[in-house]
């Protein structure tokens, strides 16, 4: 579980939003009681988006998807799934565990509120009358009556049909169980969570110029957050759609056609001054594989390695001593879907990936090779059987 930099502006947004809030509904509570109260439902809210994305979590371990991590960040919180649900089915219950949960949270937090308010707020004839009975709450009912609605309206929110979006998934699932095509219905829903993303741009534009919008309401600030969510919804379902074409692009081809097979290597008794000058001064590696003798692959010596060496050490400094070992590197096979040895390049922010048979090195794979095919075969517009693939006998790297 962690925790990104952006969590805490929003965090910080939302308390002191929450001060102003709970300082109109009690008028008599000192500045310092209404922080106090503030925090505790940031922080208690906060933990309901965990429990949201634990909800999705929990559901995709059951149907044997693993789950790298969980983020809380600036628009609440992300679950870091492996790989594509198995199935509709698990895709469905993984993509609507995380509503259910918030809304089921919200109800739990309003049943305990009425346990302890001392006065039924729904007796209310008026707004003022409402407003008399909401200042003689306790900080207790005050957490719980925010807490309850503010949960509901999160699990209700992210149904809206738009991928990513939880609805946007759920709408996937149902196209997906429809059409028996995972990529087909991947479009679909990310079509949807554009037009959703365009429809919270133009309706936050119009309530930053004075629009009052049902449960949105009116207002600079609340005009400009939901334009900004909506860009990001437009933002994440564009990605998704590029990231179908990418893969189609990418679909039958492997890294044993791409990787670099006379990829020069170092011994682990080279001299560092003698790897600089005679290998990465001269070439386009940006690292080299460390081997043995008879092409066992035992580490791998980047230009960061050389750089934590003072150039004046250079010629006493062996590369064994600085290279990072083998149990610490991520490699592929020749074998491996090149679709997945790129998305491991993108997920570890590296150049190359050494390709390993039987331990030993038989090649390296390089992110720039890959980015130059996509540059001649990505054809986002193209659908899948308009695909263009490198002769599959000719087993080389693109030029």
């Amino acid at each position: 579980m962690r925790v990104d930099w952006s969590w805490v502006l929003i965090f910080l947004l939302l308390t002191w939003n929450l001060v102003a809030v709970f300082s109109r509904w009690h008028p008599d509570w000192s500045s310092l009681g209404a922080l106090g109260v503030a925090l505790c439902a940031s922080l208690v809210f906060f933990v309901c988006v965990l429990m949201h994305e634990l909800a999705h979590s929990a559901v995709a371990m059951r149907y044997g998807v693993r789950v790298r991590s969980i983020t809380l960040f600036l628009f609440g919180g992300v679950s870091n799934i492996e790989r594509e649900p198995p199935s509709a089915r698990a895709e469905f219950f993984t993509a609507i565990a995380g509503p259910l949960t918030s809304v089921l949270l919200g109800v739990v937090f309003l049943l305990l509120a009425s346990l302890v308010t001392p006065v039924p707020l729904t007796g209310a004839s008026g707004p003022t009358e409402a407003w008399t009975m909401a200042a003689r709450l306790g900080p207790l009912a005050t957490l719980l009556l925010w807490l309850g609605p503010i949960n509901i309206l999160i699990g209700l929110f992210n149904l809206i049909p738009g991928f990513p979006l939880d609805g946007g998934r759920i709408l996937r699932s149902i196209l997906w169980g429809a059409t028996h095509d995972l990529r087909m219905a991947t479009r679909g829903a990310s079509a949807a969570g554009q037009a959703f993303g365009w429809l919270f741009i133009v309706a936050g534009i119009a309530m930053t110029f004075g629009v009052q919008l049902p449960v949105f309401g009116t207002g600079l600030i609340g005009g400009l957050w939901l334009a900004f969510i909506g860009w990001f919804l437009l933002g994440a379902a564009t990605q998704a759609t590029r990231r179908i074409a990418l893969d189609d692009a990418l679909a039958g081809l492997t890294v044993e056609q791409f990787m670099r097979r006379d990829s020069p290597t170092v011994g682990p008794d080279v001299l560092v001054d003698r790897l600089v000058h005679r290998h990465l001064l001269r070439g386009d590696e940006r690292a080299l594989p460390v081997t043995r003798p008879d092409g066992t692959l035992i580490g791998l010596v980047s230009f960061a390695n050389v750089r934590e060496v003072p150039p004046g050490d250079w010629a006493s400094t062996r590369v064994g001593a600085i290279m990072r070992p083998f149990d610490s590197l991520c490699t592929t096979t020749p074998d491996q879907p090149l679709a997945k040895a790129f998305e491991l390049l993108a997920q570890r922010n590296v150049a190359q990936l050494p390709v390993v048979a039987d331990a030993r090195l038989v090649g390296m794979l390089l992110r720039l090779d890959v980015t130059r095919w996509l540059e001649l075969a990505w054809r986002p517009e193209a659908s899948t059987h308009e695909k263009t693939h490198p002769h599959a006998g000719a087993h080389a790297r693109p030029v």
